[in-house]
Protein backbone atom coordinates (compact mmCIF):
# COMPACT_ATOMS: atom_id res chain seq x y z
CA UNK A 1 0.00 0.00 0.00
CA UNK A 2 0.98 3.26 -0.83
CA UNK A 3 0.89 6.34 0.78
CA UNK A 4 0.93 10.12 0.20
CA UNK A 5 0.48 13.31 2.33
CA UNK A 6 -1.09 16.19 0.40
CA UNK A 7 -0.44 19.46 2.27
CA UNK A 8 -3.29 22.12 2.02
CA UNK A 9 -5.52 18.84 1.22
CA UNK A 10 -8.58 21.51 2.85
CA UNK A 11 -8.45 23.72 -0.70
CA UNK A 12 -9.77 22.84 -3.65
CA UNK A 13 -7.22 21.77 -5.64
CA UNK A 14 -5.75 19.80 -2.45
CA UNK A 15 -9.21 18.29 -1.98
CA UNK A 16 -9.53 17.31 -5.52
CA UNK A 17 -5.97 15.27 -5.31
CA UNK A 18 -7.38 13.64 -1.67
CA UNK A 19 -10.37 12.12 -3.63
CA UNK A 20 -8.28 11.16 -6.56
CA UNK A 21 -5.94 9.43 -4.69
CA UNK A 22 -7.87 7.71 -2.73
CA UNK A 23 -9.71 6.54 -5.79
CA UNK A 24 -6.81 4.72 -7.28
CA UNK A 25 -5.91 3.09 -3.99
CA UNK A 26 -3.48 5.61 -2.03
CA UNK A 27 -3.25 5.72 1.81
CA UNK A 28 -3.58 9.63 2.58
CA UNK A 29 -2.15 11.91 5.54
CA UNK A 30 -4.54 15.25 4.83
CA UNK A 31 -2.58 17.98 6.27
CA UNK A 32 -4.82 21.11 6.64
CA UNK A 33 -4.52 24.41 8.84
CA UNK A 34 -7.34 26.91 8.51
CA UNK A 35 -9.92 24.66 7.46
CA UNK A 36 -9.55 21.68 9.75
CA UNK A 37 -13.43 20.97 9.29
CA UNK A 38 -12.89 19.85 5.47
CA UNK A 39 -10.32 17.18 5.79
CA UNK A 40 -12.62 15.52 8.61
CA UNK A 41 -15.47 15.83 6.55
CA UNK A 42 -13.16 14.01 3.47
CA UNK A 43 -11.43 11.27 6.18
CA UNK A 44 -15.00 10.07 7.07
CA UNK A 45 -15.87 9.57 3.75
CA UNK A 46 -12.77 7.98 2.64
CA UNK A 47 -13.05 5.64 5.63
CA UNK A 48 -16.35 4.36 4.50
CA UNK A 49 -15.63 4.36 0.82
CA UNK A 50 -12.04 2.80 0.56
CA UNK A 51 -12.29 0.42 4.35
CA UNK A 52 -8.75 -1.02 3.29
CA UNK A 53 -6.65 2.07 3.09
CA UNK A 54 -5.54 4.08 5.84
CA UNK A 55 -6.32 8.22 6.27
CA UNK A 56 -5.22 10.15 8.70
CA UNK A 57 -6.09 13.91 9.61
CA UNK A 58 -3.09 16.54 10.38
CA UNK A 59 -2.76 20.26 11.28
CA UNK A 60 0.22 22.42 11.13
CA UNK A 61 0.36 25.62 11.39
CA UNK A 62 2.86 26.38 8.37
CA UNK A 63 4.13 29.84 9.26
CA UNK A 64 5.38 28.22 12.95
CA UNK A 65 8.39 25.99 12.14
CA UNK A 66 8.39 25.43 15.98
CA UNK A 67 5.91 22.80 15.16
CA UNK A 68 7.31 21.07 12.58
CA UNK A 69 8.53 18.32 14.75
CA UNK A 70 5.60 17.32 16.01
CA UNK A 71 3.54 17.51 12.73
CA UNK A 72 6.55 14.88 11.18
CA UNK A 73 5.98 12.03 14.51
CA UNK A 74 2.35 11.48 12.60
CA UNK A 75 4.11 9.76 9.45
CA UNK A 76 5.21 6.86 9.29
CA UNK A 77 5.90 4.76 5.17
CA UNK A 78 5.55 7.65 3.00
CA UNK A 79 5.51 7.23 -0.86
CA UNK A 80 4.67 10.65 -2.09
CA UNK A 81 4.47 14.23 -1.26
CA UNK A 82 2.26 17.04 -2.36
CA UNK A 83 2.55 20.70 -1.54
CA UNK A 84 -1.21 22.25 -2.43
CA UNK A 85 -0.71 24.91 0.35
CA UNK A 86 -1.09 28.13 -0.82
CA UNK A 87 -2.41 31.77 -0.83
CA UNK A 88 -1.85 34.90 -2.28
CA UNK A 89 -2.78 38.90 -1.55
CA UNK A 90 -3.55 41.19 -4.34
CA UNK A 91 -1.71 44.13 -3.83
CA UNK A 92 0.99 46.53 -5.00
CA UNK A 93 4.93 45.41 -4.01
CA UNK A 94 4.91 48.46 -1.90
CA UNK A 95 1.83 47.70 -0.12
CA UNK A 96 3.09 43.84 0.85
CA UNK A 97 4.41 44.11 4.75
CA UNK A 98 7.33 42.19 5.82
CA UNK A 99 5.04 39.75 8.13
CA UNK A 100 3.08 39.53 4.60
CA UNK A 101 5.85 38.49 3.31
CA UNK A 102 7.17 36.06 5.97
CA UNK A 103 4.25 33.94 6.03
CA UNK A 104 3.99 33.52 2.16
CA UNK A 105 7.74 32.65 1.89
CA UNK A 106 6.65 29.84 5.18
CA UNK A 107 4.20 28.30 3.21
CA UNK A 108 5.40 28.52 -0.37
CA UNK A 109 8.93 27.76 0.17
CA UNK A 110 10.76 27.71 3.80
CA UNK A 111 8.20 24.86 5.60
CA UNK A 112 7.94 22.77 2.57
CA UNK A 113 12.08 22.72 2.16
CA UNK A 114 12.47 21.74 6.00
CA UNK A 115 9.40 19.12 5.59
CA UNK A 116 11.81 17.43 2.61
CA UNK A 117 14.65 17.57 5.12
CA UNK A 118 13.08 15.28 7.15
CA UNK A 119 11.32 13.12 5.02
CA UNK A 120 13.59 12.41 2.49
CA UNK A 121 14.97 9.36 4.10
CA UNK A 122 11.50 7.90 3.99
CA UNK A 123 10.68 8.47 0.54
CA UNK A 124 13.95 6.86 -0.67
CA UNK A 125 12.91 4.32 0.96
CA UNK A 126 10.24 4.01 -1.25
CA UNK A 127 12.65 3.99 -4.01
CA UNK A 128 9.54 5.45 -6.48
CA UNK A 129 9.39 8.56 -3.93
CA UNK A 130 7.58 11.51 -5.58
CA UNK A 131 8.03 15.33 -4.72
CA UNK A 132 5.30 17.60 -6.58
CA UNK A 133 5.04 21.62 -5.88
CA UNK A 134 1.46 22.58 -7.10
CA UNK A 135 3.16 25.90 -8.24
CA UNK A 136 1.77 28.81 -10.51
CA UNK A 137 1.96 29.71 -14.25
CA UNK A 138 3.63 33.11 -11.92
CA UNK A 139 5.96 31.11 -11.41
CA UNK A 140 6.75 30.96 -15.07
CA UNK A 141 6.10 34.06 -16.05
CA UNK A 142 5.97 36.56 -12.90
CA UNK A 143 2.34 39.25 -12.51
CA UNK A 144 2.12 42.50 -11.62
CA UNK A 145 0.21 43.12 -8.10
CA UNK A 146 1.14 39.38 -7.02
CA UNK A 147 4.75 40.33 -6.89
CA UNK A 148 5.70 38.53 -3.65
CA UNK A 149 3.67 35.25 -4.58
CA UNK A 150 5.25 35.13 -8.41
CA UNK A 151 8.31 35.02 -6.32
CA UNK A 152 7.97 32.39 -4.06
CA UNK A 153 6.70 30.28 -7.00
CA UNK A 154 9.81 30.68 -8.97
CA UNK A 155 11.37 29.80 -5.96
CA UNK A 156 9.52 26.54 -6.08
CA UNK A 157 10.41 26.13 -9.63
CA UNK A 158 14.06 26.85 -8.56
CA UNK A 159 14.03 24.64 -6.00
CA UNK A 160 12.65 21.48 -7.95
CA UNK A 161 15.18 21.90 -10.78
CA UNK A 162 18.22 21.63 -8.50
CA UNK A 163 17.28 19.30 -5.36
CA UNK A 164 15.82 17.00 -8.49
CA UNK A 165 19.81 16.47 -9.31
CA UNK A 166 20.62 15.79 -5.47
CA UNK A 167 18.26 13.04 -5.12
CA UNK A 168 17.82 11.23 -8.43
CA UNK A 169 20.12 8.54 -7.25
CA UNK A 170 17.54 7.75 -4.77
CA UNK A 171 14.60 6.94 -6.93
CA UNK A 172 12.88 10.29 -6.15
CA UNK A 173 11.64 12.26 -8.63
CA UNK A 174 10.87 16.40 -8.12
CA UNK A 175 8.52 17.89 -10.34
CA UNK A 176 5.94 20.93 -10.43
CA UNK A 177 2.28 21.81 -11.49
CA UNK A 178 2.28 25.17 -12.88
CA UNK A 179 -1.59 25.87 -13.08
CA UNK A 180 -2.89 28.88 -14.61
CA UNK A 181 -6.13 30.44 -13.78
CA UNK A 182 -8.16 27.36 -12.45
CA UNK A 183 -11.91 27.76 -10.93
CA UNK A 184 -10.74 27.69 -7.60
CA UNK A 185 -11.84 29.99 -4.51
CA UNK A 186 -9.10 32.18 -4.70
CA UNK A 187 -10.89 33.49 -7.44
CA UNK A 188 -13.75 34.05 -5.71
CA UNK A 189 -13.03 37.77 -5.65
CA UNK A 190 -13.63 38.95 -9.75
CA UNK A 191 -16.63 39.98 -10.81
CA UNK A 192 -18.84 38.34 -13.34
CA UNK A 193 -17.07 41.22 -16.16
CA UNK A 194 -13.83 40.42 -14.96
CA UNK A 195 -13.64 36.71 -14.76
CA UNK A 196 -15.71 37.12 -18.64
CA UNK A 197 -12.25 39.34 -19.44
CA UNK A 198 -9.84 36.95 -17.96
CA UNK A 199 -11.46 33.69 -19.94
CA UNK A 200 -11.54 36.10 -23.61
CA UNK A 201 -7.53 35.88 -22.59
CA UNK A 202 -7.10 32.38 -22.47
CA UNK A 203 -7.17 30.27 -25.97
CA UNK A 204 -9.28 27.63 -24.95
CA UNK A 205 -11.52 30.40 -23.03
CA UNK A 206 -12.61 28.70 -20.20
CA UNK A 207 -10.73 28.60 -16.60
CA UNK A 208 -9.38 25.16 -15.89
CA UNK A 209 -11.11 22.81 -13.26
CA UNK A 210 -9.65 21.19 -10.09
CA UNK A 211 -9.21 17.90 -11.66
CA UNK A 212 -7.24 19.35 -14.69
CA UNK A 213 -4.80 19.85 -12.24
CA UNK A 214 -5.23 16.46 -10.13
CA UNK A 215 -5.10 14.40 -13.31
CA UNK A 216 -1.45 15.40 -13.62
CA UNK A 217 -0.57 14.85 -10.09
CA UNK A 218 -1.95 11.17 -10.97
CA UNK A 219 0.02 10.68 -13.88
CA UNK A 220 3.34 12.02 -12.21
CA UNK A 221 2.70 9.47 -9.32
CA UNK A 222 2.76 6.33 -11.75
CA UNK A 223 5.68 3.95 -12.29
CA UNK A 224 6.37 5.12 -15.66
CA UNK A 225 6.61 8.61 -14.75
CA UNK A 226 9.69 7.74 -12.98
CA UNK A 227 12.32 9.67 -16.26
CA UNK A 228 10.05 12.65 -15.46
CA UNK A 229 11.88 14.90 -12.96
CA UNK A 230 13.08 18.57 -12.29
CA UNK A 231 10.10 19.71 -14.53
CA UNK A 232 6.93 22.23 -14.63
CA UNK A 233 4.22 21.41 -16.38
CA UNK A 234 2.21 23.92 -17.21
CA UNK A 235 -1.44 23.59 -17.43
CA UNK A 236 -3.05 27.38 -18.55
CA UNK A 237 -5.00 26.55 -21.68
CA UNK A 238 -2.15 28.64 -23.30
CA UNK A 239 -2.61 31.40 -21.14
CA UNK A 240 0.77 33.35 -20.86
CA UNK A 241 2.28 30.93 -22.84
Amino acid sequence: MKFALIMGASGDIGKEIAQELAEKGWSLYLHAHSNPKSVDNQLRSFQVLYPKQDFYALTLDMTKEEDIPLFLRSIYQLDAVIFASGFTTYQLLTEVTSIDMDHMWSVHVKTPILLIQHLQDKLARSRQGRIIFISSIYGEMGSAMEVFYSTTKGAQLAFIKAYSKEVASLGITVNAISPGAIATKMNQDFTAAELKELESEIPVGRLGSVSEVSFWVAQLLEKRSAYMTGQSIVISGGWLK
